[in-house]
């Protein structure tokens, strides 16, 4: 299965429905759900999802009566997803908002602004304040050792204090690098027209 396959919107809860409704196979049940064949196999045998209530996907317009006939009659065959505007507006990722950081690591925040300001000077202090969730004031005051707390502060990995994810950080390194290498390849050939 594939990272960018459209999946049901309620998985389990189809596949509750397709294994009680029709005599399609595991794997095409598991294929269409984004499951393993085995979580399939446990949901028939009431091991799996015992709670969950059944999605008739017919009625929620991902699947066509047709479609479900055609791949009952041949196993080889896989169900295809009906994908309508609704699909798309409900399945959509949705932006992280402002996130909440508990009181007992609000102090941890300049330790983590100090960390990156120390191990990747080429980030842009909108990317630290976008990152760890803090303002440019205080980024500032600490790139400038004017805060406050100067003598408390110590660098900290933000992800080993919990403030980010180590994916977030990776993305926002690699994003300040490319930035840093492509001014430098415009300086470089500035400087060889200049001549």
């Amino acid at each position: 299965m594939t990272q960018n396959k459209k999946l049901p919107l309620m998985p389990k809860a189809t596949a509750v429905w397709l294994i009680d409704n029709t005599t399609l196979t595991f794997k095409q049940i598991a294929d269409f759900c984004g499951m393993h064949e085995l979580e399939v196999k446990g949901i028939a045998d009431g091991e799996v999802a015992m709670g969950v209530i059944a999605d008739n996907p017919i009625t929620s317009g991902q699947l066509d009566k047709e479609e479900i006939e055609r791949c009952c009659k041949d196993p080889s065959t896989r169900l295809k997803l009906k994908v309508s505007n609704a699909y798309e507006t409900i399945s959509k990722v949705k932006k992280k908002g402002a996130k909440y950081t508990p009181i007992a690591r609000r102090q941890d925040k300049p330790d983590a602004i100090y960390w990156l300001i120390k191990n990747f000077p080429e980030i842009k202090d909108s990317t630290i304040i976008k990152l760890i969730g803090t303002t440019k004031s205080t980024v500032d005051a600490v790139r400038n050792r004017t805060h406050w707390n100067m003598a408390n502060i110590r660098q900290r990995d933000p992800v080993l204090l919990g403030i980010c994810s180590q994916t977030d950080l990776d993305k926002v390194v690699e994003v300040a690098r490319l930035d840093t290498s492509n001014n430098e390849s415009k300086k470089t050939s500035e400087n060889f027209s200049n001549k």
